[in-house]
């Protein structure tokens, strides 16, 4: 009786929820499926681009600083549309003046915005951003540098993450008193768009192989259904090597032996758990920048998501992950001239001069790598385009 009692109590409250968050899930995914990458928005007033800037929480702040000032310095023809959004604000203004100057610009650059409320109304903003921009998916290069303390050498590795759905759906409830039941959502066309993107990343990069993370031992619907729509796509890409592993193990693979991996394809939650697992591994959070691209926007943001809150302020942040993220943002918009002269002046700086901040063993503070880069841009003899 009790037994009957609990399922018919649960079947009112999926027939609530149908009722009380299918739209809230609609919202979060009304993006149409496409299958193009962003066109690169068309320049204006002369040649320059306005990107949106969202300095976030924590390092974010002085990071942007330490941008703008690259890009004058650099004559970079782009020009930002500063946005900040209050952590503490219950209020969603902030964050759709941001939409709204993203939608109109194409590109923006942030750091980590935090959602400091916990009230069930108040959404992660960042989680929220990628799906109402239609973020479906996050590029992760991790290439060691030379000379970095890390654990391993020549690691190489891409991770093709899946950014609006899995885990991150948002969408939990409370069934019964003491029990929280949170949706893993999965479907096959985000999963076929995704696997896609995967493989013509690997084959239009020189990737040899592409391997699939999962749990599909245990999860057989949801994983299941990614790692099938995976192998399905697979066969239209024969010159690519395809392959999949089981996150638990994967995890491992990457400490013990991670130059085995070329383009990791995974789920949201299993992008971000490889993702930090890979830095951590060679140099940390403060090298690495990740790129967000949906069917009609782009946006650029350090590669482990890390607001830094407890070194903000002290000129002790690495500040190169964010440099190559507005690198990645650079190349995005067709600025290839700047992009290369910047990212061979952050390279110079870490790896010739090593430079390093106490994250990765040095002693340098953040503005002694700022002015190292700006010292090695200097001596480029770059003909700048667009300086006015």
């Amino acid at each position: 009786m009790a037994l009957r009692i609990l399922k018919q109590s649960n079947c009112a409250v999926l027939q609530a929820l149908k009722r009380n968050y299918c739209s809230a899930f609609e919202l979060q995914h009304k993006n149409p499926v496409q299958k193009a990458i962003p066109k690169i928005p068309k320049a204006q007033y002369g040649g320059r681009h306005t990107v949106t800037m969202l300095p976030g929480g924590g390092i974010g702040s002085e990071l942007m600083n330490y941008v703008r000032e690259i890009f004058r310095y650099a004559g970079v023809p782009v020009d930002f549309e500063v946005l900040d959004i209050d952590p503490n604000s219950e209020s969603n203004d902030d964050w759709d003046n941001a939409i709204t100057s993203i939608k109109r610009n194409g590109v923006a650059i942030k750091g980590n915005i935090e959602t400091k409320s916990e009230q069930i109304g108040i959404i992660s903003r960042n989680v929220a951003l990628r799906n109402e921009l239609g973020l479906y998916v996050n590029v992760l290069h991790c290439k060691s540098y030379p000379g970095v303390r890390c654990h391993h050498k020549d690691v190489d590795l891409v991770v093709v993450r899946q950014n609006t759905e899995g885990e991150y759906a948002m969408l939990e409830h409370e069934s019964v008193s003491g029990v929280v039941e949170s949706l893993k959502i999965i479907t096959v066309e985000a999963s076929e768009r995704l696997a896609r993107f995967a493989f013509n990343y690997a084959r239009t990069n020189g990737r040899k192989k592409v391997t699939t993370i999962h749990k599909a031992n245990i999860m057989k619907l949801s994983d299941g259904c990614f790692l099938e729509t995976s192998r399905r796509i697979a066969k239209e890409f024969p010159d690519i090597k395809h392959d999949d592993m089981i996150i638990d193990n994967t995890c491992m693979q990457l400490v013990a032996r991670p130059a085995q991996f070329d383009v990791l394809l995974t789920t949201n939650l299993y992008g971000s758990i490889t993702s930090n697992v890979i830095c951590g591994l060679i140099g940390g959070a403060g090298l690495y920048s990740g790129r967000n691209y949906g069917d009609h926007y782009a946006v650029f943001e350090p590669g482990t998501r890390n607001t830094g809150t407890s070194i903000a302020g002290k000129n002790i942040c690495n500040p190169f992950a964010m440099l190559n993220a507005s690198v990645d943002m650079l190349n995005h918009l067709g600025h290839t001239q700047h992009a290369q002269a910047i990212e061979a002046a952050i390279y110079d700086t870490i790896v010739v001069d090593k430079i390093h901040t106490a994250d990765l063993g040095g002693t340098a503070s953040t503005t002694d790598c700022i002015q190292n880069v700006l010292k090695h841009l200097a001596e480029k003899h770059v003909s700048w385009h667009g300086v006015r």
